[in-house]
């Protein structure tokens, strides 16, 4: 139950901007964040009813086809297990020819399973209401309430290291607001380009894999890896192996990544947090392994704080006196293995 809280307080940080400049206005801040409330919910809303039919209805045919694909993968594969059965033996190829089919079985059935189970899922369904109905009600809170907390923050800091904290402050602010609004507006267009493209080169359910891909694009590389791997699957199945649709699918992907590392990205986000993607999704496996679906949500600024703290760290000891005075004491060698500080013998006798 943690979850609505969570986002409840994403949304009114990401929405903080907008909620500053009506309230330079004069506006009240209750009746200003009831305005920006109700346009990001109607913009969401109308979003989710333009995506969602088409998703869940590829989401149902791809269910009902998949236990067809494990079919299709085990007779594809049958040739070439009869070749090393030949080439190796019947007994040594049997066993693995039974795990590799036992493994396609079981993929396929866990994949139709878990959408047959997000699809009809009654929990999920009453977490859904939960969520919809605490999320509002969070942000609209913390919208209001957000200056008063920030002015409460800004009165307990020392007022001898003001000047450095509040630098402190500001950095980490920039950065994890740079990165959450940069990263969201990338990942939706890269959804919606993924989703149009797929669809219009005749890939069956590539609506649904451009939304998801777009959807795990927070997570460096597992969206595109996802999207890559997962269309080429059902390219090779659709076609029947044909490799020239095959090839034009891989183009999609190659392309969007190509524009999304080159263009997209950089324009969007610049250097907003200078995190590498290796340290993101660090963050990200070990905030999901340790906290569940709420760590994932906190990883990225535990990340961005851990980061901002370590620099100005690294900054505040090469400031020091301590490391100043190290780099005086050491003596440079000169080539002869002579301390240049130290006089040579012909200058003692002079």
């Amino acid at each position: 139950m943690l979850v609505p809280f969570v986002i409840g307080l994403a949304i009114a940080y990401l929405l903080d901007p907008v909620m500053q400049r009506l309230s330079r206005t004069g506006m009240p801040r209750a009746a200003a964040a009831l305005i920006i409330l109700l346009s990001f919910f109607v913009i969401v809303i109308t979003v989710l009813a333009l995506i969602i039919p088409f998703a869940y209805r590829e989401a149902v045919q791809l269910a009902q086809a998949l236990p067809g694909y494990a079919e299709q993968a085990r007779v594809a594969l049958q040739p070439y297990f009869e070749t090393l059965q030949t080439r190796f033996g019947a007994g040594d190829m049997s066993s693995y020819q039974d795990m590799v089919q036992k493994w396609l079985g079981r993929v396929f059935s866990v994949g139709g399973d878990l959408v047959g189970g997000i699809l009809s899922g009654g929990q999920a369904l009453v977490g859904m209401i939960a969520l919809c109905a605490l999320t509002p009600l969070v942000a609209f809170f913390m919208m209001v309430q957000w200056e008063p907390i920030t002015r409460w923050i800004d009165g307990m800091i020392p007022r001898g290291s003001y000047t450095v904290i509040k630098d402190l402050l500001h950095d980490m602010n920039t950065k994890l607001g740079g990165f959450v609004r940069g990263q969201l507006t990338v990942s939706f267009i890269l959804g919606m380009a993924y989703a149009l493209a797929l669809t219009i080169a005749g890939l069956n359910y590539g609506f649904l894999i451009g939304v998801v891909t777009g959807i795990l694009s927070v997570i460096p590389y597992v969206g595109s890896t996802f999207g890559l791997v997962t269309s080429l699957g059902i390219a090779w199945f659709q076609t029947g192996g044909d490799w020239s649709y095959i090839g034009i699918i891989a183009a999609i992907f190659l392309t969007g990544q190509f524009i999304e590392g080159n263009f997209i990205t950089p324009r969007i986000m610049g250097q907003a947090v200078g995190l590498h993607p290796l340290w993101i999704l660090f963050a990200l496996l070990a905030g999901g392994t340790l906290l569940g679906l709420v760590g994932m949500l906190l990883a990225v600024p535990v990340a961005v704080i851990i980061s901002v703290l370590t620099r100005f760290a690294v900054r505040q000891y090469k400031a020091s006196l301590y490391y100043k005075d190290g780099e005086a004491a050491s003596p440079s060698v000169s080539s002869d293995d002579t301390p240049v500080d130290q006089p040579q013998d012909g200058d003692q006798q002079q």
